[in-house]
């Protein structure tokens, strides 16, 4: 069963003290945006785990045995953000973690037990144990993403939080309500805030005024604005 994360000196060092800083000079965008000034909307309809790209192929699986490989997902996801969040200290993913262990853990290992009971039914003890270590492997790999970071954090803060305050139990509920928003999360979005096109305002359309009405200065010649 997986173990708390703990914070890298680096997280922890001046570079908080500054996050919390501007975070009490722009509290409205903080709190709100974390990451972003005006964050991407990467919400998604609520997913049982059997739709296309949620989870890794489990060809076979039962509804519950679906249901776990969700949680055991949204286990990975806000793992992996623990571990590469941490410098970006409004998102909150190590504590975020370490509560849904600590609040979660008896759904966690229901969770566990019953994707080890897939593998192990469908493709045997041996074989099932080490299909389930491949499967786990790729479920971490499946949450990395270089280039959408920022949005992927963002998101696991957020998801995180609900996490965090979910009664013991409900677990499920957060995965199949949050699970499609994590997935898009990595994909690659800008902040809205600086694509946002800019306001145009036409300049005023000036009279033209024949040459004679133009002194040698270039300004208009009060006879001609009679």
């Amino acid at each position: 069963m997986p173990a708390p994360v703990r914070k890298s000196s680096f997280a922890t060092s001046g570079l908080k003290r500054c996050a919390l800083a501007l975070a009490l000079v722009i509290t409205p965008v903080a709190a709100t945006a974390q990451v972003f000034v005006s964050a991407p909307d990467f919400r998604g309809p609520p997913v049982t785990g059997s739709e296309p790209g949620i989870v890794l192929p489990i060809p076979g699986a039962t509804p519950l045995e679906y249901s776990a490989a969700m949680l055991w997902n949204l286990r990975a996801g806000l793992n992996v953000a623990a571990l590469q969040c941490q410098a970006m200290p409004l998102v909150d993913a190590v504590e975020n973690y370490n509560a849904m262990l600590v609040n979660h853990g008896p759904e966690m290992k229901i969770a566990y037990n019953a994707l080890i009971g897939y593998f192990t039914r469908t493709l045997g003890p041996a074989a099932g144990i080490k299909a389930f270590d491949l499967y786990n492997t790729r479920t971490y790999n499946g949450f990395s993403s270089l280039y959408a970071l920022l949005g992927f954090c963002h998101a696991a803060g957020l998801i995180g939080r609900d996490v965090m305050f979910a009664p013991r139990g409900t677990l499920f509920q957060v995965a199949q309500n949050r699970m499609q928003e994590f997935r898009n999360s990595l994909i690659p979005a800008a902040d809205r805030f600086w694509i946002t096109p800019p306001l145009y305002v036409p300049a005023p359309v000036l009279p033209r005024f024949p040459a004679k009405c133009y002194g040698r200065d270039g300004e208009v010649k009060n006879s001609c604005l009679r």
